[in-house]
This record gives C-alpha cells, sequence and structure tokens, in this order.
C-alpha cells in the first residue's frame, strides 16, 4: 500500500466532519468526498438514508455525480475518500463508473464490530471489502489514527439515538 500524504489526510479528516454532520443531520455517521486528478474536491456528500431509501449513501451518490459531471478520463484519476469502506453496492458504482481510487477512513470490517459491539444487527449486506468488489480500483484504508475518530462518532450516534 502506498503512503498517505497530507492531502489524503485532510481529505479523510474532512469526511469525519461530514460524517459528524450526518449524524447531526439524523443520519447513520458516514461521508464522502471526490476529489480530481489536480487534487481538487468537485463534490462532497452524506448518507442520506433516513429518509427510506437504503442506496442513499455518500459513496454511491458521488458515483452518480461524477458520471453526470466528468468525463471518463477526469473519472479514472480521481479519488473518493470516505469515513467507511465502500459496502459492495457503493464498491460497484465506483467500478463501473470507472473512478480512480478509494481511500477510506475504517474498514467494513471495523464497523461491522463496532456495530456488533453497540449491539447493532449485521446490514442486509455482507460486509465484503471493497477491493473484491472492485478489483481493479486502488484501494487504501484504513487509517488507524482516524479510525479511532470514527469508532467514537459511531457510539456517539448510538447514544443518540437511544436515548
Amino acid at each position: 500500500m502506498r503512503e498517505l500524504t497530507a492531502a489524503d489526510l485532510e481529505h479523510l479528516e474532512r469526511c469525519v466532519e461530514l460524517a459528524r454532520d450526518a449524524m447531526a443531520a439524523g443520519e447513520e455517521p458516514f461521508g464522502s468526498v471526490l476529489v480530481d486528478g489536480e487534487g481538487l474536491v468537485r463534490a462532497e456528500d452524506i448518507n442520506r438514508t433516513a429518509g427510506g431509501d437504503s442506496t442513499r449513501h455518500p459513496e454511491f451518490e458521488l458515483a452518480r455525480w461524477a458520471a453526470e459531471h466528468l468525463t471518463p478520463e477526469e473519472r479514472s484519476v480521481s479519488t473518493v475518500y470516505t469515513s467507511g469502506e465502500h459496502c459492495p453496492m457503493c464498491a460497484a458504482a465506483h467500478g463501473w463508473v470507472g473512478l480512480g481510487r478509494i481511500v477510506y477512513v475504517a474498514s467494513s470490517a471495523q464497523l461491522t464490530t463496532w456495530r456488533r459491539e453497540l449491539g447493532w444487527p449485521d446490514g442486509p449486506v455482507a460486509a465484503i471489502p471493497a477491493r473484491e468488489i472492485a478489483p481493479h480500483v486502488e484501494v487504501l484504508g484504513p487509517v488507524p489514527a482516524l479510525a479511532e475518530q470514527m469508532r467514537e462518532v459511531h457510539l456517539e450516534h448510538t447514544r443518540r439515538l437511544r436515548g
């Protein structure tokens, strides 16, 4: 795995902020940023599943945005940074749209462990690593220094929901 740069870490920190924003909005705490090959943030989003559409993950929304707004060449050199590793649905969308690398804070395995520790049921889709779903995409993560922050965000989210 290649070393993360200062810019990578800055974008990942923004993802943690976005996850907190999602939680404040009553959503599950996930946030993502799409950065082009020049290092410019092109789009960002938070989880939007509270309305009942469980496909409204930020990574999926960014894949759709990229398909509509970026050329195939631009997509191929873009990076999606995210607070949690892409689920299989999001990894597939990422691969089908032809986006470049995925860089995440916390892995699906970590998220599954945390959710179980907090008493949440497993999700409806297997927590398969993104690199298995999109094998031609460079995938970097987890980032231990920030993963602990995301664990705390998920803990806070659970506390808020349980009162």
